[in-house]
């Protein structure tokens, strides 16, 4: 009798011991990869894309060995008249949790044409893929073919769906402050099959959430999401601001910590098979978060 007390005693100290359950992961925090670059030419359909490819890693740098097994790809497009360069942190987010990123550089000047962004975006994806089985690429055996993301800010937020809507490989669409373009973004939206999910920030002053992300997530069939930053800013998903940017009431590092938890973890549930991610997707962490207000349908 006193050994099995012994052993209860034991036991119930255990599971009541701080740690003695593996805490759920932090996806706003850097994941476990080291993230190197690659700058690449991306060339597909008879297309041409210069771009920028942030990956999981053996060590940091530019042209590092990828990381041992297969990741799902995202492509990211920048804002209007941004640099790319803005986004690195973002971009590399997503690597360090295990995808491989695509970033085109083009369409950056004051013209830019949303649907040729759009193409751009799919080139860089069905290049990806192509490399899973190409002699001496570096990302031969590294890509998850069927696990394809696109995502972007503003003007490459508004691409991105339009990008989702002519590429049914996409399985899964994260944009921030997402802009109405032209080809309309909401009526791609409208046909998007894809789980969508359209980020805002509250003092959005350029891509008001109402005027905006808003009509989009009311065009797009489920599972769709809204998710607003409380006191989010339009350039508040940058890494550092330029020329007509606006302020909001929470830091720009407060803002890039609850949107990197918030799409990486959508990532991680619709393109990584994550168990953990679910629930701050979907479930009460996502729906209670004080950073993050949230509406949705699964």
């Amino acid at each position: 009798m006193r050994v099995l007390l012994a052993v209860l005693t034991l036991a119930a100290s255990v599971l009541a011991a701080p740690g003695a359950l593996a805490a759920p992961p932090d996806y706003g925090l850097p994941g476990a990869y080291p993230v190197a670059y690659s700058d690449v030419t991306a060339v597909a359909g008879g297309r041409s894309v210069p771009a920028r490819v942030h990956y999981p890693a053996t060590a940091a740098g530019a042209n590092q060995p990828v990381a041992t097994g297969r990741f799902p790809a995202i492509a990211f497009g920048h804002g209007f008249f941004q640099a790319t360069s803005k986004y690195t942190s973002t971009s590399n987010h997503l690597a360090s949790w295990g995808f491989v990123v695509v970033v085109p550089t083009t369409q950056g000047g004051l013209s830019p044409n949303h649907g040729t962004f759009a193409d751009d975006l799919n080139t860089g994806l069905t290049w990806l893929v192509a490399q899973d089985t190409t002699t001496g690429s570096r990302f031969r055996d590294h890509i998850t073919t069927t696990s394809l993301g696109v995502a972007g800010h503003s003007m490459g937020g508004g691409a991105a769906v339009l990008a989702a809507a002519r590429n049914p490989r996409i399985t899964a669409v994260s944009t921030y402050a997402a802009a109405e373009t032209t080809p309309s973004a909401k009526a791609a939206a409208a046909t998007l099959a894809a789980p969508a999910q359209f980020l805002a920030g509250s003092q959005d002053t350029i891509t008001p959430v109402a005027d905006h992300q808003r009509p989009m997530f009311a065009a797009k069939p489920p599972p769709r999401q809204l998710r607003t930053i409380t006191g989010g800013f339009h350039c508040g998903f940058m890494d550092s601001s330029g020329l007509f940017c606006d302020n909001g009431s929470i830091t720009r590092t407060a803002q890039l910590t609850a949107a990197k938890r918030v799409m990486t973890s959508w990532f991680r549930h619709h393109l990584g098979n994550d168990p953990a991610a679910r629930d701050f997707v979907w479930g009460q962490p996502a729906r209670t978060d004080p950073a993050v207000t949230f509406e949705g349908t699964e």
